[in-house]
C-alpha cells in the first residue's frame, strides 16, 4: 500500500518549502526581464540592463519585496525544522518523483548551488530506497546479494524508478545473476561531475560489498550512458579498483556525439541575443541546466567544458575512447517511418528515436579521432521503437542478456577457444 493511499500526501512540507522558494526566485528573474525590456524601450543606444528615476525606484521596490518574502520563508522553515524532526520525503511517490527528477533536469545545477531543498543528491538506490555504502548497511540491507552487480543509470529529467514497472520481475538481473542497484543523480549538473560522483560511489559499493564482486554490468539509459562513460575515465584516473573487474558498459539510446535539440536551443540563444531589442530575451534560454547544455556534443568530461559559462558554438572536446579492457556495447533506436530506405542514403546523422540520432547513439562520426570503435556485433538498432521504448521493451532486454548472459558468454568462450 502506498503513502498516499494511506492518507499521505504525495509531497513534503519541505518540497513546499522549496517550491515557494522556486517562486521567489521566479519573481526576481521576471522582474529583471521585464525591466531589461523597459530599459531597452525606454533607450535609444546600448543595452541597458536597469532603468532609472521613478520606473526603477519600482523595480527595486520589487526587488526588495521579494527578498523579504524570501527571509521570512526561510526563517519560518528554519524555526520549523528546529522544533520538529525532519521528516523524508514520502519516496515511494511516482507523482513527486517525477517532478522533482525533470525539475533537477531543467534547473538542478542552480538548485545545487543554493543548496535547495528539492536539489537530487547522487546516491546509490536498492529496491527503491537509498543504500548506505558501508559493510555493516549493505550486510543488513542486501538479503542476497550477488557477485554480480547490475548498475543502472537514468537519463536527464528521469529516475531510476522508471526503469522497470513496480512490482514487476527484473528479467535482467535474473538472467545476469546479478544484484541491481541504481544510480539517481541530478541530472542538471555537469555530466563530468556525476561521473566523477558515480566513479566514488561505485568503488564504495565495490569496496563494502558483503562478498568479493566479480563481475560489473554498467547500463545507462540517455545521459546515463554518457555518466557511466565519464565515471570509466575518473574511476582509472583515481586509481579505483572497480575498472579493473571484469567490467561490461551498455549504453542506451545515448548521444554520445550529442543531440539535435540542444544545438537548436544554441542557436535560439545567439539569434535573441543577436539584437538590442531581443537580448532580454536570451537570459531565457541560460536557464537551462549545464547538464542540458552537455548534450550539445556530448561532454563527457571537465575539459569539455570548464571556462565557459555555455559551450562554444562548435565542438571543441578532446576525443576519448570507450574504456580500455572493458566490453561496451551500444544500443540505438529508430521510429519506423521509412526507416530502411532512409538509412541506406546515409541518413544517420538526422534518422533516429525521436531525441537522439542514429549516428550518434551508435559512436559514428566522420571524425575518426571521434568515432567510437566498437567490435562488430556489439551495436545494435532496435527498429520501431522511441527513446523511451528502450527502458521498458522486453525486446531489448531480451538482447542485452544475449550479449551478457553467463550461458551465452561461456558458450562464446568455448567457441574461441582452440
Amino acid at each position: 500500500m502506498s503513502r498516499r493511499s494511506r492518507g499521505h500526501a504525495p509531497f513534503s512540507a519541505e518540497d513546499l518549502y522549496g517550491v515557494a522558494r522556486l517562486g521567489t526566485d521566479a519573481v526576481a528573474g521576471v522582474t529583471d526581464l521585464v525591466e531589461a525590456v523597459h530599459a531597452t524601450v525606454a533607450s535609444p543606444v546600448g543595452r541597458p540592463e536597469r532603468t532609472r528615476g521613478i520606473t526603477g525606484a519600482v523595480y527595486r521596490a520589487i526587488r526588495a519585496v521579494t527578498r523579504w518574502v524570501r527571509r521570512g520563508l526561510d526563517g519560518a522553515w528554519t524555526l520549523a525544522d528546529a522544533r520538529r524532526e525532519r521528516g523524508a520525503p514520502p519516496a515511494d511517490s511516482p507523482t513527486r518523483e517525477a517532478w522533482v527528477a525533470a525539475l533537477n533536469g531543467v534547473l538542478g545545477d542552480a538548485l545545487a548551488a543554493q543548496d535547495h531543498p528539492l536539489a537530487t543528491p547522487t546516491h546509490v538506490r536498492y529496491r527503491g530506497h537509498p543504500l548506505a555504502l558501508d559493510a555493516s548497511s549493505l550486510v543488513a540491507t542486501v538479503s542476497d546479494p550477488r557477485e554480480t552487480i547490475l548498475v543502472r543509470v537514468h537519463g536527464i529529467c528521469m529516475h531510476d524508478g522508471q526503469w522497470a514497472q513496480p512490482g514487476a520481475p527484473d528479467a535482467l538481473a535474473v538472467g545476469l545473476g546479478a544484484t541491481p542497484v541504481a544510480l539517481r543523480y541530478n541530472s542538471g549538473r555537469h555530466i563530468s561531475e556525476n561521473g566523477r560522483d558515480l566513479a566514488d560511489a561505485l568503488d564504495a559499493l565495490v569496496t563494502a560489498w558483503p562478498r568479493p564482486v566479480s563481475r560489473l554490468v554498467v547500463v545507462g539509459h540517455s545521459m546515463g550512458g554518457l555518466v557511466a562513460r565519464s565515471a570509466f575515465h575518473y574511476g582509472a584516473e583515481a586509481g579505483h579498483g572497480w575498472p579493473a573487474l571484469d567490467t561490461a558498459l551498455v549504453t542506451l539510446g545515448s548521444p554520445h556525439h550529442g543531440a539535435p535539440l540542444e544545438r537548436a536551443g544554441s542557436v535560439v540563444d545567439g539569434l535573441l541575443d543577436a539584437t538590442r531589442w531581443t537580448a532580454p530575451f536570451a537570459r531565457i534560454g541560460r536557464v537551462r541546466s549545464a547538464g542540458v547544455t552537455d548534450l550539445r556534443f556530448g561532454n563527457v568530461l571537465d575539459r569539455d567544458w570548464a571556462g565557459h559559462d555555455r559551450p562554444p558554438r562548435r565542438d571543441a572536446r578532446l576525443p576519448l575512447p570507450l574504456p580500455p579492457g572493458v566490453d561496451c556495447y551500444l544500443v540505438a533506436a529508430v521510429i519506423p517511418e521509412d526507416t530502411e530506405s532512409r538509412l541506406r542514403r546515409g541518413a544517420g546523422r538526422w534518422v533516429g528515436d525521436g531525441l537522439v540520432p542514429l549516428d550518434s547513439a551508435l559512436g559514428r562520426h566522420p571524425d575518426l579521432d571521434r568515432r567510437l570503435a566498437v567490435p562488430p556485433g556489439q551495436t545494435w538498432t532496435a527498429v520501431g521503437m522511441d527513446h523511451f521504448d528502450l527502458i521498458r521493451r522486453p525486446e531489448v532486454t531480451a538482447k542485452l542478456l544475449g550479449w551478457l548472459a553467463p550461458e551465452v558468454r561461456g558458450a562464446d568462450a568455448a567457441v574461441g577457444s582452440p
